[in-house]
């Protein structure tokens, strides 16, 4: 039987079996495997327990397959043997003892399961008219791939910077809430990274990188959700203290729809991508559950214990919370 090689069914070969002890110098192919109708791995429950596999043909493979097995049943071995051919290498070469012309057959032999299963699995997949070609190969050094790793660790650590950097001099001395919460989900994550690589073998790719940076994004967006609602509350006339709570109740409802909407865009990409897809996916929905907790945990309760500072109820410059930053200056009437 033909299989799906880069051979064509009418050439006269020399192949090896699937382990390359035994040569074959095979003639054109009398029975394709499109005409192959059904074949399955059975056991012979009455015979010793022993596997075999079961063909059926269609009309075509039928008659071919009769006249070959009537054909080779007079010649001595091993010029009695078919060959059933995958890939230019010969799957199994069974004996021939009678002619077979009712388009059933069975290969019996010492088979175990799983090459009973392996064998009709070929004799069934093989039919199909699949081919496959070489698309793109790419060879990346240990060099480059550290090049490529350290890249990606210095634009993390830029993007990083930058939402430090804007933090501060947007919000003054709110901004070193930013600091402190961002210091505590890197080291968390941090910390994760190394505890899933001793659990499970994680190991931190460019992919995974870009989901991390990406992280950091939305657990800025978490932190300027939670400050620009604070400084609506005080614009309405309610005190620093009053302030911090009311505006919690108003965005923790946002922030948790924002990182629930990560999660769900980060598991559905880790179940349906494959290959460099799935780490970034994996790194971006962990980094976005530890912006949950930090937010959750160490946030609200740090800016609930700033806003009893004196610094920051009395509305400082630099607090980022004066009346010129929350835009509550009083508007001078002209006469």
């Amino acid at each position: 039987l033909q299989g799906t090689g880069t051979d064509a069914p009418t050439d006269t070969i020399a192949v090896c079996d699937r382990a390359g002890t035994t040569k074959y110098i095979l003639a054109p192919a009398e029975v394709l495997g499109r005409q192959v109708s059904k074949a399955s791995a059975s056991i012979d429950t009455q015979g010793g327990n022993a596997w075999y596999v079961s063909l059926t043909f269609n009309g075509e493979g039928t008659k071919a397959f009769g006249a070959l097995t009537t054909r080779v049943t007079t010649l001595a071995e091993p010029l009695n043997q078919v060959a059933i051919v995958l890939d230019g290498l010969v799957v199994s070469a069974p004996r021939i003892t009678e002619p077979i012309p009712s388009g059933n057959a069975q290969i019996t032999g010492s088979f175990t399961q799983l090459e009973a299963q392996d064998l009709s699995n070929v004799l069934k997949y093989g039919a199909l008219p699949l081919a496959f070609d070489r698309g793109e190969v790419q060879q990346v050094s240990p060099t480059l791939g550290a090049d490529q790793l350290n890249a990606g660790l210095l634009a993390g650590g830029l993007g990083l910077g930058l939402v430090l950097l804007y933090s501060l001099l947007y919000y003054r001395g709110l901004g070193f809430v930013t600091v402190g919460s961002l210091t505590v989900a890197g080291s968390l994550v941090y910390l994760l990274f190394l505890l899933l690589g001793k659990w499970i073998g994680f190991t931190l790719t460019l992919a995974g990188i870009a989901g991390a940076i990406v992280a950091i994004g939305v657990t800025a967006d978490s932190f300027i959700i939670y400050f620009e609602r604070v400084r609506d509350e005080l614009r309405e006339g309610r005190t620093l203290r009053t302030a911090v709570e009311t505006g919690w109740l108003r965005a923790r409802h946002t922030i948790l729809v924002a990182d629930f909407v990560s999660i769900i865009a980060a598991v559905l990409l880790y179940f349906f991508a494959v290959g460099g897809v799935r780490g970034f996916a994996f790194t971006l929905g962990l980094t976005t559950l530890v912006d949950l907790i930090v937010v959750f945990v160490f946030t609200k309760p740090l800016v609930t214990i700033v806003a009893r500072l004196h610094f920051f109820s009395s509305g400082h410059r630099l607090s980022g919370l004066s009346a010129k930053s929350t835009g509550t200056l009083p508007v001078t009437k002209e006469a």
